[in-house]
């Protein structure tokens, strides 16, 4: 839209899922984000780097679990898994520049917008993989577990038809 402050773009990530164990492998991930004017490339490339490493943890890894009184049972790092280097794909980052009429630069800011649009983009991906399951949502996060539960009890069915 005209006079758009805020940045958007588009995310897309390409997954693989293993029947055997659920466990989703990140193939490729490209972003193209409008941040307006790009002062200084690296740190833009840098931001969206790791904002896409955070959403990927948040949508297949990341969990909070209470007890029902309300009680966190995932403490420590040992139960609450955030991603590593082998969670990340490689990444191919690009920006539009629509400058924002708002200020002097025009910039309309990067901190956000692989975070914001990378667990969509991972979720989407699973649910499509997952569809000949009859998957059609699924909560974050989609751990191994999750799905290699959804892929047993929809294998039966599978093999029937």
């Amino acid at each position: 839209p005209k006079n758009f402050t805020f940045p958007g773009g588009c995310h897309i990530a390409e997954i693989e899922i293993d029947p055997d164990t659920g466990v989703v492998e990140m193939i490729n991930f490209t972003a193209v984000d409008d941040v307006g004017r790009v002062v200084n490339p690296m740190i833009v490339e840098g931001q969206v780097h790791g904002g896409i490493a955070q959403g990927i943890g948040q949508a297949l890894l990341e969990s909070a679990i209470y007890d029902p009184s309300g009680q966190l049972l995932s403490g420590s790092f040992m139960d609450y898994t955030m991603p590593r280097a082998d969670n990340i794909p490689n990444m191919s980052v690009a920006t539009e520049n629509t400058m924002c009429t708002h200020n002097p630069l025009g910039s309309k800011g990067c901190g956000e917008v692989g975070a914001i649009g990378s667990p969509p983009a991972v979720i989407n991906a699973v649910v499509d993989a997952l569809k000949d399951y009859g998957v059609q949502h699924l909560d974050m996060p989609a751990t191994g577990a999750k799905l290699w539960s959804i892929i047993q009890a929809a294998t039966p069915r599978m093999a029937a038809e």
